[in-house]
């Protein structure tokens, strides 16, 4: 990893010429973390949060499933805990377990009264059942628009606070540090304005997924793990890299982009039929359509093999389908694009890449070894998923650490705005000499990599060659200072990616989202050893 060790900013930063914001407490990201985190963190202070795109581009405005908490009095906190522990496959910090599953109900009502619209059973919020889960405890908004319903209550809740400045479409280059390795600020770029150098007291890094590492994913465009990457350059911490979580159902149309076809139509009964139209997954769990996620792709990546297919088939022809339109109206619209009438005819289906349960190592407050730099949501390694997350608990870590993030982060701020001071900074790339490979070619062959080599299934040599050719790529392009989202996005997918690829070939076993078969079987799951990457200063 020569290249990427070797730059720090990718980027020259001159902050003699370069335009600068001064913010308290900066939050780098508009998913459910990110906007949670700035809610919190204003009510000590004056908070920035940028977003690459707009508000609407992000995983958490994309998923359709649900957010997870206990409201039955037929359910209790100790079962959902004991559930998230058995899906993590023991990788899993049992107190952080317990904390998020123990502010869920609270965290609930908190947006009900914010105007997050949970769908209602008689006069009820009501919560289904998803694989995984022993009890029915999944909250929806709209059916399958949970997570705009959600991010649409926290931004109305953020239009009405004079202390957040909101940004879109500002893509955050790097984070920057000063000589005692302290987060200081980020510089970013903004489409008329240039590059934007933010100032700020601490840093809350927000910024979501890899998806768009894979071929294959149910991620939007931006999910291309950017945050990851300036963390590692900036001396973070990251931690699990290799548990890559795979959604086993994705709409599967030969040239068309995939779309998450939510679990919770395996919840309420759907049912997966291989081409030959017979249905298997009782051949490979107990719990059939509703074992955990990392065991439902590897039946169907198996069942695929075993067929000869590039898919399998959902039915969901037994539901009702004027409810099925209503209970999950985008699938229902997306079905209807592809003249799937779901009555009569079969949902083509695959798996992708969907979550990265791996990230920044935070700690219960969501603070990173950087001074001054906070982690929330998928971007951060907090120890709630452990190897394979628990279906919607992704939605309530956001908003249990994001809470949590901002917090801590604005409550250490000295002075309130007078509580950093500026620094000069001044940092050159040497230009290269070498040949320049096209960030298109790059950026698609990469994916194609990633799929192959470093997807559902994992073995030693591919995950050897694959940084051997990665560490290729980046030579000519890490060395390189472009100038727009599009190259520095391809920058930080080289280095992510090699980053899992290093961390897969180093867990030699298998555990949750992680399957090495050469290494099929799982080292004793009391014990496990986290896998660590730093950057060498």
């Amino acid at each position: 990893m020569k290249q990427s060790e070797q730059r720090r900013y990718l980027v020259p930063i001159d902050t003699a010429s370069t335009q600068q914001l001064f913010t308290d407490c900066l939050v780098i990201g508009g998913g459910i973390a990110g906007l949670r985190a700035a809610i919190e963190a204003s009510n000590n202070c004056n908070v920035t949060l940028v977003c690459k795109g707009s508000f609407s581009d992000s995983n958490t405005w994309n998923a359709q499933g649900g957010i997870a908490s206990v409201l039955s009095t037929e359910d209790s906190v100790e079962e959902h805990v004991a559930d998230t522990l058995k899906t993590g496959c023991g990788a899993c910090d049992e107190d952080i377990v317990r904390l998020v599953v123990k502010e869920g109900p609270r965290l609930i009502k908190q947006l009900i009264n914010w105007g997050t619209d949970f769908d209602k059973v008689d006069d009820h919020i009501d919560i289904t059942l998803e694989g995984g889960h022993s009890h029915a405890r999944i909250l929806h908004v709209h059916g399958d628009s949970t997570g705009r319903g959600i991010a649409e209550s926290l931004i109305r809740r953020m239009k009405g606070d004079p202390s957040i400045n909101m940004i879109e479409k500002f893509f955050t280059i790097d984070l920057i540090t000063n000589e005692n390795n302290e987060c200081i600020g980020a510089i970013g770029f903004r489409e008329k304005k240039g590059f934007e150098i933010i100032w700020a007291s601490k840093t809350i890094l927000a910024t979501g997924g890899i998806g768009m590492l894979y071929r294959e994913t149910t991620n939007p465009q931006g999910a291309t793990g950017d945050g990851l990457a300036m963390a590692y350059r900036a001396g973070a911490v990251l931690r699990d890299m290799e548990f890559v979580q795979f959604h086993p159902t994705t709409l599967y149309i030969a040239g068309a982009s995939r779309a998450l076809i939510t679990e919770t139509l395996r919840g309420e009964g759907a049912i997966l039929l291989d081409c030959d139209h017979k249905r298997f997954m009782n051949e490979y769990h107990p719990a059939g359509e509703l074992a955990p996620r990392d065991i439902v792709s590897r039946a169907i990546l198996d069942r695929m093999l075993k067929t000869n297919s590039t898919h399998v088939h959902l039915d969901i022809r037994h539901f009702d389908k004027e409810y099925f339109s209503k209970r999950f109206p985008l699938i229902s619209e997306l079905c209807n694009s592809f003249d799937i009438d779901v009555s009569k005819d079969l949902i083509p289906v695959r798996p992708s890449a969907h979550y990265m349960i791996g990230g920044a190592k935070t700690d219960i407050d969501g603070k990173t070894n950087i001074p001054n730099l906070y982690c929330c949501g998928e971007a951060a390694s907090t120890g709630l998923h452990g190897a394979n997350r628990l279906g919607s608990n992704s939605l309530l870590e956001g908003l249990v650490f994001g809470e949590r993030a901002g917090m801590s982060a604005s409550s250490e701020i000295p002075g309130k705005g007078n509580g950093f001071k500026l620094h000069r900074i001044k940092y050159e790339v040497p230009t290269s000499d070498r040949s320049r490979l096209d960030t298109d070619d790059v950026r698609a062959s990469l994916r194609a990599l990633m799929w192959r080599n470093i997807g559902i299934i994992r073995r030693a040599q591919p995950l050897r060659e694959s940084q051997e050719i990665i560490g290729f790529w980046q030579r000519y392009v890490m060395d390189k200072v472009f100038d727009s989202p599009y190259g520095w996005e391809c920058q930080n997918m080289l280095t992510t990616s090699l980053l899992i690829a290093r961390s897969a070939e180093m867990r030699q076993e298998s555990r949750g989202v992680h399957f090495r078969s050469d290494f099929p079987e799982t080292a004793d799951k009391k014990i496990i050893e986290h896998i660590e990457l730093k950057r060498e200063q």
